[in-house]
């Protein structure tokens, strides 16, 4: 007998997700006021949000099935994204930033999903509050807002292993301790922390608070929303731009191998095959970059190498920001752009993109191929790490 989807359980996990989401729209009217800005904009959507949350949270928890299947956890996930998105273009529309519903979305979507993109002209004629909500859009999506979920079922008394495989991207879901909250929980310390971190650094090296609290989420999220129209061009400061390059590169990498660092688990690091050949693409590529814009442009070899690796790490995960228009670079450098486009860093990072592990995975079984017609009996298995 085909087993029906858990409705209740459903409307419960999505009720969660929604009360979470206008929490963290009030968050914004704490930087309404900061700012002397009109702050009810936030206080409806937030409201507005929350009351939904808080009604299908209620319906839901009367539900018999505390366990969520693997196909409930499919469909929360799906339907977590979109009904994200829709709520989240509230403080657009209600604001009058973006007065188009569709454009509120794509807005809305390009931040939840960390792509980027954006139908804005004017950035910096926008609120700060919207702003922020903009940027904080990046930071949720950035980890996921189902791992921040799962590391709260306790307290709603379900269990979480299937949303954990429905929303995970790399091959196989490693938890770092034997409860899967605690592995949730551990994975958004190590991204809490790095995102105050990068905001520290970028203050101490000469970005305002709001500026650099934006560009930390944006970062470590691998999103590329900025607070302004030149993106991190505007900044002409060469520390703001390595500081960057750095936690960019930290935000392409596995956030499990993160964690285990900070424990002081080096040994599973060291042995981390998709780790080594990441750090070793991202050298290797920028190098080449960087010695190409030297040859051609004759500028100073910092500003080359920093330009380089800046736009190398923002392609390669996903990120998107620039201080400098690659596509008047010449042809042969604007190809290997256009080639890290499709590569993405590495699995359990918060970049998109193929991801480096399939690539590796795809190219060693490639050349195991090529070993089975030499030996059509043997059984030669693919071997990552």
């Amino acid at each position: 007998m085909t087993q029906r989807f858990n409705v209740r359980m459903i409307a419960s996990m999505l009720g969660t997700l929604m009360m979470l989401q206008g929490l963290f729209m009030f968050l914004c009217i704490g930087m309404a006021l900061l700012y002397n800005e009109p702050w009810g904009y936030f206080a409806l959507a937030g409201g507005i949000t929350l009351a939904v949350g808080i009604g299908a949270r209620s319906w839901g928890i009367r539900t018999r099935f505390k366990e969520i299947r693997k196909r409930d956890g499919f469909v929360i996930v799906t339907f977590g994204w979109l009904s994200m998105g829709l709520f989240g273009t509230m403080p657009f529309l209600f604001s009058g930033a973006i007065p188009n519903f569709e454009d509120a979305l794509f807005e809305t979507m390009s931040g939840f999903t960390t792509t980027g993109a954006t139908i804005l002209t004017d950035i910096e004629a926008l609120p700060h509050a919207v702003l922020f909500w903009r940027s904080l859009t990046h930071w949720i999506g950035g980890m996921g807002i189902i791992v921040l979920t799962i590391a709260i079922l306790p307290l709603l008394g379900v269990g979480g292993m299937q949303l954990f495989v429905a929303e995970g991207s790399g091959t196989s879901t490693e938890k770092l301790h034997p409860r899967i909250t605690e592995t949730a929980k551990r994975l958004w310390v190590v991204y809490v922390m790095l995102t105050l971190i990068c905001m520290t650094l970028l203050q101490m090296a000469g970005m305002g608070f709001f500026d650099a609290i934006n560009h930390a989420m944006s970062t470590i999220a691998t999103g590329g929303f900025s607070t302004r129209n030149a993106s991190v061009g505007y900044f002409e400061n060469p520390a703001i731009h390595w500081i960057i390059i750095v936690f960019m590169f930290l935000g392409g990498t596995n956030f499990t191998l993160l964690y285990l660092f900070a424990s002081g688990r080096f040994g599973r690091i060291r042995s981390n095959e998709e780790l080594k050949k990441y750090a070793l693409f991202a050298l290797i590529i920028g190098l080449t970059v960087s010695l190409g814009l030297y040859l051609f442009y004759h500028n100073d070899p910092e500003i080359s190498l920093r330009t380089g690796f800046f736009h190398v790490m923002s392609i390669l995960t996903t990120t998107g920001f620039a201080t400098d228009n690659y596509m008047a670079w010449p042809p042969f450098l604007t190809f290997i752009i256009f080639i890290l486009m499709f590569t993405g860093a590495s699995a359990g990072s918060t970049s998109g993109g193929v991801k480096l592990v399939r690539l590796i995975i795809l190219v060693k079984n490639s050349m195991l191929e090529l070993k089975r017609q030499l030996h059509p009996s043997a059984i030669i298995p693919v071997r990552l790490n």
